[in-house]
């Protein structure tokens, strides 16, 4: 059996909650399950808005508190842009990517004139609008300096792609339907790579075997399945967890300060105080 390589990929742009815990965990825990099994670190840092230094060294801090190892380095995404860029002009190579100059505002009153636009897992489905535009017209708005974010022209890409599926652990074998979040958007001016795109290159060059993360992203998975055949990447396995909730039934979330893994250190917690919280209210 191929050894579960898995891995837990934050975002530092806050603290470290109750849910990461379980996430944490529950990646550590599976890599375990497999002779040779190994866990690793990724700290997904591309958005340099709200990415902050500090939130970073505080995501090792706690991981090391809750008793977790991993193997290093760390991979942080701000230091592998080049990565990224490769796999966008592999995309480009295959007439895959347009330019969209559409703003928020554009897309809103597109979508208002049609009366109504079908919707993803990630809200309305964008319109299309820039698709259609010929590739003289591209160069010359590109060439004028107009703003732009590259999209996958995900109809071609299932054209060319084929039939996929891909393997959830606990759910068995799916059938990829990227067609249900549009053209998405791979890249912006303000940050040369989009998440879908980052995971998926960062997976296949860590080498990872089996995706761990929440059911939240469940559907994510149908593009980064697509993504993967486009760039001849590396196939893992899935496996997606419940997540934790408020007493109220809400989400865990950055903003709930008082669940936050430093805050829950500093009222007397221990480690495996926090280990159990999260076991127990895992849904």
């Amino acid at each position: 059996m191929t050894p579960y390589v898995t891995r837990f990929a934050p975002s530092p742009t806050g603290y470290l909650h109750l849910g990461h815990a379980f996430s944490a965990v529950f990646a550590a825990r599976c890599a375990t399950q497999t002779p040779g099994g190994s866990f690793l670190l990724r700290l997904e840092d591309i958005d340099q808005g709200r990415c902050r230094p500090e939130f970073a060294e505080a995501i090792l801090e706690d991981l090391a508190w809750l008793g977790l190892r991993w193997e290093e380095p760390v991979r942080r995404q701000s230091e592998h842009m080049a990565d990224y860029s490769a796999a966008l002009e592999r995309l480009q190579s295959q007439g895959l990517l347009y330019p969209c100059f559409c703003t928020r505002t554009d897309i809103a009153a597109e979508i208002d004139r049609l009366g109504q636009a079908p919707h993803g897992p990630d809200g309305p489905i964008y319109p299309g609008l820039c698709r259609s535009l010929t590739g003289e017209e591209r160069a010359q708005r590109v060439k004028a300096g107009e703003a732009y974010a590259l999209r996958l022209d995900v109809s071609k890409a299932m054209e060319k792609a084929g039939e996929l599926t891909w393997q959830d652990l606990d759910r068995g074998e799916q059938t990829a339907r990227p067609e249900m979040f549009g053209d998405v958007v791979l890249a912006r001016k303000d940050c040369p790579t989009s998440y879908h795109l980052a995971v998926t290159v960062d997976d296949h060059l860590q080498g990872v075997t089996l995706v761990t993360r929440g059911e939240d992203l469940f559907a994510a998975t149908h593009v980064h399945r697509l993504l993967q055949a486009l760039l001849g990447l590396n196939v893992p396995m899935w496996r997606h967890h419940g997540l934790l909730t408020t007493p109220e039934g809400r989400r865990l979330a950055k903003r709930d300060q008082s669940l936050t893994l430093r805050a829950l250190r500093q009222s007397g917690c221990s480690a495996t105080d926090v280990l159990r919280m999260a076991q127990g209210e895992v849904v």
